[in-house]
């Protein structure tokens, strides 16, 4: 059985919010651009089946994820286990990028 790559992608390739970059049957990349003072949504967020892998590739990020808070840095990075409520906000004046793994697939590609 022969399995399909994804082509490569660039995580600056998207101007949107949030986009889902490649999707394999086990994995699956995606980026998230937070406007100064946004959010990825209410937290509640959760994906039932999937671990989420978070890295900040710019800017800052602060992450509730569970009853945890803390604030990311360029270069850090965070793991959300499956089914558990979370949210990333952007408390600075300028975007913040994250490059995000999820393992399943969260998201219909």
């Amino acid at each position: 059985m022969t399995s399909r790559i994804p082509a490569p992608k660039n995580v600056t390739s998207t101007k949107r919010g949030f986009a889902v970059l490649q999707t394999s049957r086990k994995a699956q990349t995606a980026v998230m651009t937070l406007k100064p003072g946004g959010a990825s949504g209410p937290k509640g967020n959760e994906h039932p089946k999937s671990e989420q892998i978070l890295f900040v590739v710019k800017g800052i990020v602060d992450a509730e994820i569970g009853k945890r808070r803390q604030r990311l840095h360029k270069g850090d990075v965070v793991i959300v286990p499956p089914g558990v409520a979370h949210r990333f906000s952007n408390p600075s004046r300028a975007p913040a990028l994250t490059f995000n793994v999820y393992s399943p697939p969260a998201y219909d590609a």
